[in-house]
């Protein structure tokens, strides 16, 4: 399959010894697989991206769709993927046929992790939520009663990545509280920028929450001492910054504008009580301080109609 589309042997050849590369293990051992991408390897994502590009999107695009009665989906990430149809009787047929075509490329389908489930705006809830890529999607209303999916970070994910935190505090505590800060902090940015997401703060906040309790109760045992560390100073140093406001936006992408309204930083709830009670129409103006806000409290540029 990649000699199609790839002309240089050299980079076939680097490919072939990452197939070929063995496994390390934890005890020290190294084992060499005969057959599929080295487990964990930097290259397996992309190897199965274009190994499924032509043993599953072609398929489902040319035999999938046409066959379906209704409108039929297909979201896919390595070798995960969620189909969505609006029959369920499509849903049926390609769950049989799934396993058939996959093994023709001897490839499995996981029985723990597949599933027919009915996800639709009609039955909002808990009950009907799937994981998908660390998130669990689920159908819910939102504050105008309008029913949106909406995701939280995935149980078990915010379980194992609470065992790590407590793990990496217990084993770093020795640290000068300024370096032991710094690395928690940057800990704590890597799980945000992955589930910072728009309707996941519960999911955050806990994490963020026992991530300042551990480093409370562990920082207090050093020594000998105790009291060391209060609860307001951790909240004080622990500090992990949110991309959504760093960006002004509810989008993924500086500069571009998201699905919904975009944070005006600045704002005071007494300035917007007295934009309730006149009953006039203001309209915010740019800052002349610079920085691309629509708001500056310096400034406070409000030009009324």
């Amino acid at each position: 399959m990649l000699r199609l589309r790839i002309d240089d042997r050299a980079f076939l050849g680097l490919i072939r010894k990452w197939l070929k590369a063995g496994i390390l293990e934890t005890d020290g051992r190294v084992l060499h697989p005969d057959t599929g991408t080295p487990q964990g390897g930097v290259v397996s994502p992309v190897l199965a991206t274009v190994y499924l590009h032509y043993a599953l999107d072609l398929w489902f695009a040319k035999v999938v769709k046409p066959h379906c009665r209704g409108e039929a989906l297909i979201s896919r990430y390595a070798d995960d993927l969620v189909c969505a149809f609006r029959f369920r009787s499509d849903a049926e047929w390609f769950y049989q046929v799934l396993p058939k075509r996959l093994g023709k490329f001897k490839l499995e389908v996981a029985p723990e992790k597949t599933r027919i489930l009915r996800f639709s705006r009609f039955h909002p809830g808990m009950t009907r939520r799937f994981p998908f890529l660390g998130f669990e999607f689920f159908w819910t209303e939102d504050r105008q009663g309008v029913p949106r999916v909406k995701r939280r970070t995935a149980r078990k994910k915010l379980q194992s990545a609470c065992r790590r935190i407590k793990a990496w505090i217990r084993a770093n505590r020795h640290l000068p509280g300024q370096a032991f800060f710094n690395g928690l902090n940057a800990r704590l940015r890597g799980h945000y920028r992955y589930y910072g997401v728009h309707g996941n703060s519960h999911a955050l906040s806990r994490f963020v929450d026992w991530a300042i309790k551990c480093a409370f109760k562990w920082l207090n045992r050093r020594g000998g001492k105790r009291k060391s560390l209060t609860v307001h100073l951790a909240r004080k140093r622990v500090q992990p910054r949110n991309r959504m406001q760093e960006n002004c936006t509810s989008g993924t992408v500086r500069g571009v504008p998201g699905n919904r309204h975009s944070y005006r930083r600045g704002r005071t709830r007494k300035t917007a009580t007295i934009l309730k009670r006149t009953g006039d129409s203001a309209v915010l103006q740019p800052c002349g301080s610079g920085g691309g806000q629509w708001w500056c409290r310096p400034c406070r540029l409000v030009r009324w109609r």
